[in-house]
């Protein structure tokens, strides 16, 4: 195939990666991570953004089995046949639902504390909740154009939220809450992490981006994954340098009552700047998050029941599917936003994105033995390493929902 020599830079797709891994999740990022200690969890965020960019470039390399971008459940139809497809499309299922109830259990308080601040209207946060459902719902019921033009408008918001939060806290930083480390929190700081370096499903996005120009996909997920890498350090080091581990607003006491780190800011440092930044930053994450999430779950749903859309927007009654569960799951445990990441990243995510590409690869090389072409380096002793690096992630998030371990 002719490539254009121009074509679309490195760096838009890299943005594109960037784009699909910081959202909600961040929020959640330095209460879990800030448990263990500050320099123990940047050696955590970097075996994590090494782990999924490596899986991620597995993908690349099973997609080189096909002569079109295809998706994820088409690799695993394909490489593990029809249990694989299976397991790849209720996990798929399961991650998509288990983020809706992540995002919509935190906006509640956010949406609330917004219309408080600008029409001075109080509410409890499950209405915040159904008001931010109900409003943000109609949006992805319209369709993806509408969706994809509130997304890239609120997105500068967040951005300018996310600037303006570090730049201020900055002030605010002791770092001698840095030198605290604790390793009994070592693993239950890995699932969220995972979640963090999360986009996967944007692989065949990027493949037809390019037009199967594989240098340009590979160098946009690395250098994409090496930005997604920057911004959470340096979102850790504001956040962790601020937030102390005990007491009110504290690390721990956030933990418990299932509060972000935008709300442990501003009950700790009680500044206005602050509050301003803070709670934009969480509600523009939030509410991009739950756009994109949405309207892929609601696609997902039509994919699976074989329906479509009208021809302006959405099927009504899949939207409502996809909506409604995930709201009653989080008015009914408003704090379930920690417990939701964390069988997303520890069972989901690590499924999905760990253990599946781990499989459809070792099934190309070995046992079909189809070795030519892009192959990510390490062989077979790589390939065992994310397996077993998956597997116990996964073993350990198991152990915690059944109460056999502890997760903090």
């Amino acid at each position: 195939m002719v490539h254009d020599k121009k074509g679309p830079s490195v760096l838009g797709g890299a943005l594109l990666v960037t784009g699909s891994c910081v959202g909600a999740g961040m929020l959640g990022l330095p209460i879990m991570t800030g448990l263990v200690g500050f320099f123990p969890s940047l050696i955590l965020f970097t075996v994590a953004c090494g782990f999924m960019t490596l899986t991620a470039l597995l993908l690349v390399e099973v997609q080189e089995e096909f002569d079109h971008p295809v998706n994820l459940s088409t690799m695993c139809g394909f490489s593990l046949g029809k249990v694989g497809r299976f397991l790849c499309w209720i996990t798929y299922l399961f991650l998509f639902y288990a983020l809706l109830v992540a995002y919509t259990a935190l906006s509640g308080h956010h949406t609330s504390v917004l219309l408080e601040y600008l029409f001075a209207l109080k509410m409890p946060e499950w209405v915040g909740s159904l008001f931010f459902v109900s409003l943000f719902g109609c949006v992805v019921y319209r369709g993806t154009r509408p969706v994809d033009l509130l997304n890239r408008f609120f997105m500068v918001f967040k951005i300018v939220a996310y600037i303006g939060l570090v730049v201020l806290g900055a002030y605010y930083v002791d770092t001698s809450l840095y030198k605290r480390v604790s390793w009994p929190y070592l693993l239950p700081a890995i699932p969220i992490m995972i979640i963090a370096f999360g986009f996967h499903n944007m692989v065949p996005s990027l493949v037809k981006h390019y037009q199967n120009d594989r240098k340009k996909v590979i160098l946009s997920i690395v250098l994409g994954s090496a930005i997604t890498l920057g911004i959470n350090l340096i979102w850790q080091v504001i956040a962790l340098g601020t937030i102390p581990i005990e007491g009110a607003g504290g690390l721990m006491d956030s933990y418990v009552k299932g509060v972000d780190a935008a709300q442990a800011m501003q009950s700790v440092l009680s500044a206005p700047s602050i509050s301003l930044f803070s709670n934009g930053l969480a509600f523009f994450a939030i509410m991009t998050s739950f756009l994109a999430q949405s309207l892929s779950l609601v696609h997902f749903l039509q994919d699976a029941t074989k329906t479509k859309g009208e021809s302006d927007r959405e099927n009504p009654q899949l939207t409502i599917l996809a909506l409604v569960p995930p709201l009653i799951i989080a008015v009914l445990g408003p704090n379930l936003f920690f417990n939701a990441l964390n069988f997303a990243g520890g069972i989901c995510a690590m499924l999905l994105f760990g253990i599946l590409p781990v499989l459809m690869c070792w099934v190309k090389r070995y046992r079909r033995n189809h070795q030519t072409g892009y192959m990510v380096f390490g062989g077979k002793k790589l390939l065992l390493s994310l397996m077993t690096f998956a597997l116990f992630v996964m073993g350990y998030q198991l152990f915690v929902m059944m109460g056999i371990t502890s997760s903090v």
